[in-house]
């Protein structure tokens, strides 16, 4: 773990949010299109990650845990219709703009309250989701902050939380060691401060390691002031920002008696991708990697490619079930299957998409609104994603599905002979399995 600084006072926190709430989002920017936040912002995800079942959003109650000026609020809104946004924060300022935010956007169960982590509890309520963005590793105790959201978690309820990344992030607190011994951060930076960081980054040359390794195009180039000021407060000027590795995350969780369920971007953890060919790998990886677990797994990948700023994680109560995997499903498990499609890709553009390469006969991008930048897109054959097509109305038991695998592939190819019920049903499982990895389908055990 490395400390940022060896004070962390809340009073001054504060005041760094006050002056510069954060994210500094404009009030109408619409959630409705940032479908990869939309999608881990989904209790749905989650729940399903963890359960293996698919619950609804409506009625349920969501914290988030620092707020700031409510935009991931708005997203949690957007993301579970019907459920109620209950939000916190230390800065009065950004429980102002997080008010105006939700209610500028027609969200009317959202209420906002200033209050520390610690004291979450003294709002008498249980949740059935917690967000904590980007407050963890500000806080002078984070198995403190840890251990006050799991008081107020329901049972079988889920926190989504996050720590500054130690490796990914160690340029910045050279940075942040230099202009604290130069007296930038003694009061809380502001604009003063502001200028003299970003004369200080222009005026180094090139080959200098700070400016190299902290001074990218995405900073110089901001494409709006606020934008640049957000970039500076956050980084160079960051007060209590504090970098962890991922040793320290079990520690925490250990400590805090909590379970993780996964990254938050669990696909992009994967350690084998970090190879040329991860169907090839060296003998001594391929044993290695298949007796490791996943924490040594998670701290190799680290060590190895640290290009995650945040340690992004779900957790859950240790007693909370754990649902099977579809990995582990007998045939008659399969057999009694429900087929859903994931709540984020069940809208009509999406549906008039897929159509539309129905008719032209053209592969089917279902990874489109839901990337995979690691990953090749995920097409799927005109053919094979009509059989899709019933799960934009509703949920289908896979008997459905495969009956309508059978009604558009009625002849086996190789032998011209009608396709049997037990070959129908193969190819669905392969599509399903397939997909139910990126999540874009959730398979239920009836």
């Amino acid at each position: 773990m490395v400390t940022a600084t060896d004070w962390r006072d809340y009073d001054k926190i504060r005041q760094q949010f006050d002056y510069g709430p954060y994210p500094r989002t404009p009030l109408e920017q619409s959630a409705k299109e940032s479908y990869e936040e939309l999608f881990s912002h989904n209790l749905v995800t989650a729940y399903y990650l963890r359960h293996r079942r698919v619950t609804q959003t409506e009625g349920k109650l969501i914290l988030d845990a620092g707020c700031g000026s409510g935009y991931h609020a708005l997203i949690l809104a957007e993301a579970n219709p019907g459920a109620k946004i209950v939000g916190i924060d230390l800065s009065e300022q950004s429980i102002l703009m997080a008010r105006q935010r939700l209610a500028y956007h027609g969200f009317d169960q959202a209420e906002f309250h200033q209050a520390k982590l610690e004291e979450v509890g003294n709002l008498g309520l249980q949740f059935d989701y917690i967000n904590c963005d980007e407050v963890l590793y500000l806080l002078p105790d984070p198995v403190a902050g840890l251990q006050a959201l799991k008081s107020v978690l329901k049972p079988d309820g889920i926190i989504r939380t996050n720590l500054h990344s130690l490796h990914q992030r160690f340029a910045f607190y050279r940075a942040q060691a230099l202009f604290r011994l130069m007296g930038l951060m003694e009061n809380n930076p502001e604009e003063f401060e502001e200028t003299i960081v970003i004369e200080t980054m222009k005026a180094l040359k090139p080959e200098v390691r700070l400016k190299v390794e902290t001074w990218t195009q995405q900073n110089r180039d901001a494409a709006s002031p606020e934008q640049l000021k957000e970039v500076l407060a956050m980084n160079f000027l960051f007060r209590g920002d504090t970098g962890y590795s991922m040793t320290d995350l079990f520690e925490m969780l250990e400590q805090a008696d909590l379970d993780l369920i996964s990254m938050t971007d669990w696909r992009h953890w994967d350690i084998t991708e970090l190879f040329q060919d991860p169907e090839d790998l060296p003998a001594f990886w391929a044993m290695s990697l298949a007796s490791a677990t996943l924490p040594e797994k998670l701290q190799l990948f680290e060590l190895m490619h640290p290009v995650h700023r945040l340690l992004d994680f779900w957790c859950t109560h240790p007693e909370s079930p754990t649902g099977v995997p579809v990995d582990d499903w007998s045939t008659a498990d399969w057999q009694q299957a429900r087929v859903h499609l994931h709540p984020q890709l069940c809208t009509e553009p999406f549906k008039a998409e897929l159509i539309r390469c129905i008719k032209a006969a053209q592969p089917f991008e279902i990874s489109q609104q839901i990337k995979t930048p690691v990953f090749a897109p995920v097409f799927l054959q005109a053919k094979l994603a009509a059989c899709l097509l019933p799960l934009w109305e509703s949920p289908q038991p896979i008997a459905a599905l495969v009956q309508r695998y059978r009604q558009i592939h009625p002849l086996n190819l190789a032998t011209l002979e009608p396709l049997s019920e037990v070959q129908a049903f193969t190819a669905v499982q392969q599509l399903l399995n397939q997909l139910d990895a990126f999540l874009y389908v959730l398979i239920e055990q009836v």
